[in-house]
């Protein structure tokens, strides 16, 4: 076991094994478990495992952490049923099938994690641990008398039993787990809550979403200390008035049921600060709920509303507001009241244009109005100053809309037009978009991207799937940031030579375009190949160009082939040379002759 010391707990990973975390009372240590031997190696205090002195026994273990995801344990190692200080324990991930007697050993563990395993019964000895304060045994084949065992760790806080294929909840635990806080049953076939669960009066969250359960379960609503309910994917028809009860609820997800009104009696809820009822039955929205001054996130989508619900307008406080797929067609100006708002979600209705009010949201940061009607974007909306989301798939634009290119603060950019019109070009101004950092312009009819995309330095992805892309864009090469090029279905045929020399791209799609080189067998090999293709490819080229210098030059020295003329012009010109000297000498021997 070779321990690190750090700051705070850690979890470091190897390609041998996985690291557990081991906290001491005032330092947190990394611990590796030896995953072969299945025991604790010896103890070192360097990071690079040299020997030394093993810590002294003062230094009890408090906290192991295990990410066992690799680990593949069929049983608990039993060097860890031997740290009877041991406080924290992850075991999830695991095959182990049976949770053995000495697991009371650990007479100080308070958060047991024995998740997504092939437990099928709880050992009696489990009971036995009356420090245990969090268990979690989901994802298991748990056998129902089990659960009797679990209800003797009388001060359990945290009880989670995800898809533990519960069909009752066991009443034995209501009446016995009085301390509980938390209870997680999600995924299970419950179709109703014991009358006993009303004696888990400290509860503070439960989760019931993907059950069976047709009626909101009123016993909740006597749980005076309920901050969350989690209902969603259920049958529910409706809610209760009594819900109006917990002054202390904070978050409400019932989405995905059947119910067809809010109560009026939720606006008591005064702290709630989400409330979740997308896809649903709702058609109108109660306007009582402007008294919940403190919602900060609400979704309505999946409803037919079939207009903007104006008491919406009077949520000031609001910053997420999800309206997908609710039949809008209009946005009224008091949209604008909606001031703190940053994720503001319009798409799959009927809009046909953007007004203006939404340009007033100086917060907003991610809009998105995928799947409307809407043909053009105004001017105005260069006023969203802090914007980094834009979606406008599925559109009816007869061309890109160059007003996107105002919004300097750009970092997300979706107009594939899937259903909509399809676009034929991209504008020369898109250069303007500085801090874009993925660009989806899939499902168009692109046959050419713009030379100064290469402007878009920051660009980490690039999805141009099922355009008319002819030429591979030479551009493309000058995105150092670039780590994804999707290029599926295009009419590609070659790629350009320096392609590889992207020092991040780690995915480049290919499929569906008849390429010749690299050869279409070859692209299917995946990037590593087409890597190697094109350096063998630019190692060819430069020596033919060097081979090519050699023999130009040697045909010039030999006067060979073209370059004959050359050689014949140079022998003349050395004759003329000769016959010029000769003549000279000749003069002078008459000058000579005459002056005798």
């Amino acid at each position: 076991m070779t321990v690190h010391l750090a700051s705070d707990l850690q979890v470091r990973e190897d390609t041998s094994f996985k690291m557990l975390g081991v906290r001491f009372s005032n330092s947190v240590m990394s611990v590796a478990l030896d995953t072969k031997k299945q025991g604790l190696e010896t103890i070192h205090n360097k990071p690079d495992s040299e020997p030394n002195e093993e810590l002294p026994k003062q230094l009890q273990l408090r906290v192991l952490f295990m990410d066992s995801a690799q680990k593949e344990y069929t049983e608990i190692p039993a060097p860890i049923l031997d740290l009877e200080a041991l406080e924290e324990l992850h075991l999830e991930n695991n095959h182990i099938e049976v949770i053995p007697k000495e697991i009371c050993h650990l007479c100080n563990i308070k958060v047991l994690y024995l998740n997504n395993n092939n437990i099928t019964h709880v050992c009696e000895e489990l009971g036995e641990l009356q420090n245990l304060q969090s268990l979690d045994l989901s994802f298991n084949p748990l056998e129902y008398d089990s659960l009797n065992i679990v209800s003797k760790v009388q001060h359990l806080h945290e009880l989670r039993l995800y898809s533990v294929n519960l069909e009752e909840f066991p009443v034995i635990i209501c009446n016995s787990l009085q301390c509980l806080e938390l209870l997680g049953l999600s995924n299970n076939h419950l179709t109703s809550l014991p009358e006993e669960t009303v004696k888990l009066v400290q509860l503070k969250e439960i989760y019931l979403r993907n059950n069976r359960l047709e009626r909101f379960p009123i016993e909740l609503c006597l749980l005076p200390n309920l901050e969350i309910i989690d209902l969603e994917h259920n049958a529910l028809k409706s809610i209760p008035a009594e819900i109006g009860s917990l002054t202390k609820l904070l978050k409400l997800f019932v989405g995905f049921n059947n119910i067809s009104v809010i109560p009026k009696s939720l606006s008591h809820c005064t702290k709630l600060t989400v409330l979740d009822s997308s896809s649903n039955c709702l058609q109108k929205i109660c306007p009582h709920l402007r008294k919940l001054t403190e919602l900060n996130e609400l979704v309505l989508s999946g409803n037919e509303l079939g207009e903007f619900p104006s008491k919406l307008c009077k949520l000031s406080s609001l910053s997420v507001l999800y309206l997908k797929n609710t039949g809008i067609k209009i946005l009224p100006p008091a949209l604008s009241n909606l001031s703190f708002i940053k994720i503001l979600d319009l798409s799959q209705n009927l809009l046909t244009d953007v007004p203006s009010a939404i340009c007033t949201l100086k917060r907003l940061e991610i809009l998105s109005l995928d799947d409307n009607l809407i043909s053009s974007i105004i001017p105005e909306i260069k006023g969203l100053p802090q914007l980094i989301y834009l979606g406008l798939t599925g559109n009816r634009f007869t061309g890109f809309p160059e007003e996107i290119c105002l919004l300097e603060s750009l970092e997300r950019l979706y107009i594939g037009q899937d259903q909509g019109t399809k676009l034929t070009c991209l504008p020369e101004n898109i250069c303007m978009l500085k801090n874009l950092k993925e660009l989806y312009i899939e499902n168009n009819d692109l046959e050419c991207l713009p030379s100064n995309i290469s402007c878009l330095q920051n660009l980490i992805i690039l999805d141009c799937r099922n355009n008319r892309l002819k030429q591979f864009p030479e551009a493309i090469c000058s995105l150092q940031a670039l780590q994804k090029l999707l290029l599926q279905n295009n009419l590609l045929s070659v790629l350009p030579d320096k392609l590889d020399l992207l020092p991040k791209l780690e995915l480049l799609e290919l499929e569906g375009n008849p390429m010749t080189d690299p050869p279409i067998e070859l692209c299917s090999l995946g990037r590593s190949a087409i890597w190697q293709f094109l350096q063998e490819k630019r190692r060819r080229n430069a020596l033919a160009i060097k081979i090519q210098a050699w023999w130009r030059g040697l045909m010039v020295r030999k006067g060979l082939g073209p370059f004959q003329c050359l050689l014949r012009s140079g022998k003349k010109g050395k004759k003329s040379k000769k016959a010029s000297k000769t003549k000279g000498k000749g003069q002078k021997g008459g000058a000579k002759g005459k002056k005798k």
